[in-house]
């Protein structure tokens, strides 16, 4: 919706002796889908010969049988695109293929790097000539830059990510390895499974269990994973360098619930921000209600703490995508009502709590407030499962500028942001709960979003950069 957050990507790759990779990518993407619908695209490699698709639209949309039998292979590699960083076009759309003189090089990036046009000044000068607005071209040309000087592409990768500032989760495909990396901090996810002889990677644990893969561990924080022929090598140069420092955004809203990121349930995590949000901001209501998808669980855990019913306040038309992902302000604006609908039943001459994950603009959160009062609300009460957002992201997180977060034009003021929403009262998780939402998580978390606390330094000429984006 228009006051949603847009998060860059997802990824997902695989190595399967047996073929079909392109088939199971379309599957792993199709998991994926929700974290991404501008463009997607699949790499094979076939014969070692990197072929592949990609375009704008949704999987469903971009594939269908016939190209997929196209594709196939032994190691295919997908991504699904939302635009943080480049512009929303057909060139920008990922897998990025490149053919130097080594040979061909498959490529797909989750994130954001922070030192985007330091590398862009460095790349032009040695005569990089860019076919998309992309960082993600950036890093291809890094490593085919590193793999002329040294004997093989996972060396490559490995020093290329020492020039790299910022978040990535990144798939490499050559014609004969398949290697996945993240970045030292951990920023976004990333994670292997099996399935049989099939080594599978992907952004998140559902795209595991949509193709049938167990999951086996995620990748650590600057960890390379190398698949070469079925063979496993792990190079772990760059692990262990900073604190880990998951975006704490994938709990909150990025993430599919029956995803699992670093030891940590995402649907336990989003009740337990309802918890501790029925405890920080009570309501006496009727009924608490949930913004489809990701404040359905966060308004689970209001109901469980507080004691009053959990209603289904809202009907999803389920053929509409995320529609915060739609690229232009117009475009988020006319989806919002055609996306969701009020039960009237439920709500109907009740004083109501209505959780939503987050409200950073507040003009939708405006929108389905008048909504529920001209449904016969009583009294609406909004809570955010997300604190304020008052600073930028730097790292893949599609934040806006601060003149247009609610917060910051009402500087914090409960009241003022009450009377904007036109709500009963407001409320929002503080961030000292952040770290009581991810117990069972074998991480750390940014939240650099609600107090400008980054774990990594933003230089300047990044902050102008993306200050005029």
């Amino acid at each position: 919706m228009e006051h949603k957050i847009g998060e860059e990507c997802g990824v997902f790759a695989v190595y399967d002796p047996e073929g079909h990779c392109a088939e199971t990518t379309y599957f792993g993407l199709y998991a994926l889908q929700h974290r991404g619908q501008e463009s997607c695209g699949i790499a094979a490699n076939n014969n070692r010969d990197i072929t592949y698709r990609k375009d704008m639209g949704l999987v469903n949309d971009v594939f269908d049988k016939s190209v997929l039998q196209k594709l196939n292979g032994t190691m295919a590699v997908g991504h699904v695109r939302y635009s943080t960083t480049g512009e929303s076009l057909r060139e920008n759309a990922q897998p990025l293929v490149l053919r130097y003189v080594k040979g061909n090089i498959a490529l797909a990036h989750n994130g954001n790097l922070i030192n985007k046009r330091e590398l862009e000044r460095e790349l032009s000068v040695s005569g990089a000539i860019f076919q998309t607005t992309t960082d993600t071209e950036m890093i291809a040309y890094k490593i085919a830059g590193e793999r002329l000087k040294c004997g093989s592409i996972e060396a490559a990768v490995e020093n290329t990510i020492s020039h790299l500032k910022g978040a990535f989760s990144l798939i490499v495909m050559s014609p004969q390895k398949l290697i996945a990396a993240r970045d030292p901090w951990g920023f976004r996810p990333l994670c292997m499974g099996r399935r049989g002889s099939a080594v599978i990677f992907a952004s998140e644990t559902c795209a595991l269990d949509s193709v049938g893969a167990e999951f086996e561990r995620e990748l650590e924080p600057g960890e390379i994973v190398v698949v070469n022929n079925g063979d496993i090598k792990s190079i772990k140069t760059h692990t262990h360098k900073y604190p880990h420092t998951m975006c704490i955004f994938e709990y909150l809203y990025f993430a599919r619930p029956d995803s699992v990121i670093e030891g940590q349930s995402v649907h336990d995590s989003r009740m337990l921000a309802g918890k501790y949000l029925a405890l920080e901001h009570p309501a006496d209501a009727d009924v608490v209600i949930g913004v489809p998808d990701s404040g359905l669980s966060a308004a689970m855990g209001f109901s469980k703490e507080s004691g009053i019913p959990y209603g289904l306040g809202f009907v999803k038309n389920k053929y509409i995508g995320r529609t915060f992902i739609q690229p232009t302000q117009e475009m988020r604006e006319n989806s919002v009502m055609i996306k969701l609908n009020v039960l009237r039943s439920t709500i109907e001459g009740k004083r109501v709590v209505m959780v939503d994950d987050s409200i950073v603009r507040g003009t939708t959160s405006g929108r389905i407030v008048k909504l529920l009062r001209s449904c016969g609300a009583k009294e609406v009460h909004v809570r955010s499962s997300a604190p304020p957002f008052m600073f930028p992201c730097y790292f893949g997180t599609d934040v806006p500028s601060q003149d247009k977060l609610i917060a910051c034009r009402c500087g914090s003021d409960m009241d003022k942001i009450r009377e904007a929403i036109g709500a009963d009262s407001v409320g929002f998780l503080s961030v000292d709960a952040l770290k009581k939402i991810i117990p069972d998580a074998a991480c750390g978390y940014c939240r650099g979003c609600f107090d400008g606390t980054y774990p990594v330094d933003v230089n300047t000429d990044f902050k102008e950069e993306t200050s005029d984006d």
